[in-house]
């Protein structure tokens, strides 16, 4: 719905951008069949990615786009989920967590850390506050929003070094002292202005406050995985995305010789931007395709026998696997929706923790077995018994750790059940 709502911002801002048709569902096996030279011909003018519509039924199609999921997400449970996947130990991780549940709405800190971590091991508390802050989005953790751009401006993977410098300025800047500044700073005022456009572009001063827009999100499965011959298909969705096309019009003008240089050069930017758009587009649909496929790869037994067969599955293995960043594993991963057989999944129910250090077993995976184990057992089962019948099964846990596991399943003990 986002990517909607931006598409008709783009459409409605720029004249070269027109929308060609509404498409249908698109088979990411039937990708290729198209050879490089007519995706490539096709990309020029088109944002459809050349994937072939699947030809669903009306029935089939209905029960695709069944059960949205109407509740937003927090800053908090975005951070800390991200938090359980990048943790390298649990003194890390407990520390993390006290820091998430202590931002405000615009990802600050709501108490001091130095008064909320006192006893705490200092150099833990300094490497979880990097850790957090580098999370998506990136500068939250901070006292507020000048230590925030600060701190967006050195995680920038190609930033000029005048962004940082130039954050010390913002006042200025934005009264256009430019060539004051750049004597300062002893830079050009060309570079100057390249970072202060970088500063505008690329950093937020209130990074959590996206997360807070206060509207109800309806989620609407982006992918679907269906079972086919023997192996399991990846369907990518895209009847709420419209196909994009540079308009007739303009690529004529653009042809021609126009002697208005004004006229031209409008034409051939806005060209450029449309074209643009067209392909980071397609580039979100391509990588969000292969994102899934790897998922579906490194997760065959959740899809063909459920979720109790979850397994450890980290940022970092589907990143090395493509051979991309985590990063962007994880900004793909986030809002998008797959379902399955199983149920309406977010794709980052599928990265999951060992539920114990080298267990074959997710954490997500074994709360599946005890619910199965509490809710179709003919007896009431204490936390020691479902200890005691996991560990025959090959997973060793604690009695605390069941019962914590069983809290968050919602479900009671023995003797309240």
């Amino acid at each position: 719905m986002e990517l909607r709502e931006k598409i008709g911002e783009e459409v409605e801002n720029n004249p070269a951008l027109e929308v060609l048709e509404e498409p249908g569902l698109f088979s990411l096996d039937a990708a290729a069949e198209v050879s490089p030279k007519e995706e490539e011909a096709y990309f020029e003018a088109s944002s459809d990615s050349g994937f072939i519509k699947s030809g669903m039924n009306a029935d089939e199609h209905r029960q695709f786009l069944e059960g949205a999921i109407s509740r937003p997400e927090t800053l908090q449970e975005h951070l800390l989920w991200q938090l359980a996947l990048e943790a390298k130990d649990d003194e890390v991780k407990a520390i993390g967590e006290l820091l998430i549940q202590n931002l405000d709405d615009d990802g600050f800190h709501k108490e001091a850390p130095a008064l909320l971590l006192q006893g705490k091991n200092p150099s833990k508390t300094e490497e979880t506050l990097s850790l957090v802050r580098s999370l998506e989005p990136p500068g939250t953790c901070t006292s507020g929003y000048r230590e925030s751009l600060q701190v967006q401006a050195r995680l920038l993977t190609n930033g000029l070094p005048e962004i940082e410098a130039a954050l010390n300025y913002l006042e200025d800047l934005e009264k256009g002292k430019f060539a004051e500044i750049a004597r300062t700073l002893g830079c050009s005022e060309d570079t100057l202005r390249k970072a202060y456009s970088r500063i505008k572009e690329d950093l937020s001063p209130f990074p959590g406050r996206q997360f807070n827009s206060g509207k109800t999100r309806y989620a609407v499965p982006d992918l679907e995985v269906r079972r086919k011959e023997g192996d399991f298909v990846v369907i990518l969705n895209n009847e709420e995305i419209p196909v994009l096309g540079i308009s007739p019009f303009f690529m004529a003008i653009s042809g021609k010789k126009v002697k208005n240089k004004a006229t031209r050069d409008f034409t051939r930017e806005k060209i450029r931007e449309a074209r643009w758009f067209i392909h980071s587009i397609n580039q979100r649909n391509h990588t969000l395709l292969r994102v899934s496929r790897a998922i579906v790869e490194f997760q065959r037994p959740f899809f063909a026998q459920g979720p109790r067969y979850l397994s450890p599955l980290t940022l970092r293995e589907i990143a090395g696997e493509l051979g991309i960043h985590e990063a962007t594993v994880s900004r793909i991963s986030n809002g998008k929706y797959m379902q399955t057989e199983w149920g309406l999944y977010e794709l980052r129910y599928f990265f999951a923790n060992s539920a114990t250090q080298g267990s074959r077993y997710s954490k997500e995976g074994v709360k599946e077995m005890l619910k199965e184990l509490i809710t179709g057992n003919g007896r009431r089962l204490s936390d020691q018994e479902l200890a005691d019948v996991l560990a025959q099964q090959g997973i060793p846990l604690a009695r605390r750790t069941v019962a914590k596991y069983r809290s968050e399943l919602d479900l009671g003990s023995s003797y309240t059940r």
